[in-house]
């Protein structure tokens, strides 16, 4: 990529652009000329740096548009749109119940847990809002007390309990 272009290649592309050449032309024939790589878009960025009139080539080479007869009356489409049958109105997804647990947390920091509380987070949710933890004692084999081991588990195989958070994010997601 070459960002300063030699005095040469300039007037070279000042001369191509008089002659009415494309911007893709004179940049096929400055490359040609000189062994240089110059896109398209490099010469017409050049060209507007150099203050030759881009926009005047424009619309000089535009093609003047068509002018186009009215469309012609299809009385069959006509049928088909005015009989067309508005889409079903979208049902809105039924409220998710979630579940919980009698628990009365004991809202312990994380500094405060120790070794055998359960793990369960609660709160965090607004700005500047503290998480705390339930505090209660672990189930063994898991972070959490009976109560929330239950509820973080869910009925089912491993592989229905993965389903359901994705389900959840899709029920969000609408």
């Amino acid at each position: 990529m070459q960002i300063n272009w030699p005095p040469e290649h300039c007037d070279a592309l000042r001369e191509y652009l008089a002659r009415g050449l494309s911007f893709a032309q004179a940049a096929d024939a400055i490359n040609a000329r000189y062994g240089a790589a110059y896109s398209r878009n490099a010469t017409i960025g050049r060209a507007k740096r150099m203050g030759l009139a881009v926009l005047d080539r424009s619309k000089r080479l535009s093609r003047v548009p068509k002018v186009s007869k009215p469309p012609r009356s299809n009385k069959n489409h006509e049928r088909l749109v005015e009989s067309k049958p508005e889409p079903p109105a979208v049902e809105r997804p039924r409220r998710v119940e979630l579940r919980c647990v009698q628990i009365m947390p004991r809202h312990l920091s994380v500094i405060d847990l120790e070794t055998g509380d359960c793990r369960y987070p609660y709160g965090g949710d607004a700005e500047d809002e503290p998480i705390t933890f339930c505090g209660h004692p672990q189930r063994e084999g898991s972070s959490y007390c009976p109560g929330h081991f239950h509820l973080t588990r869910g009925p089912g195989t491993a592989s229905e309990r993965a389903a359901i958070p994705v389900a959840l994010r899709l029920v969000a997601a609408a």
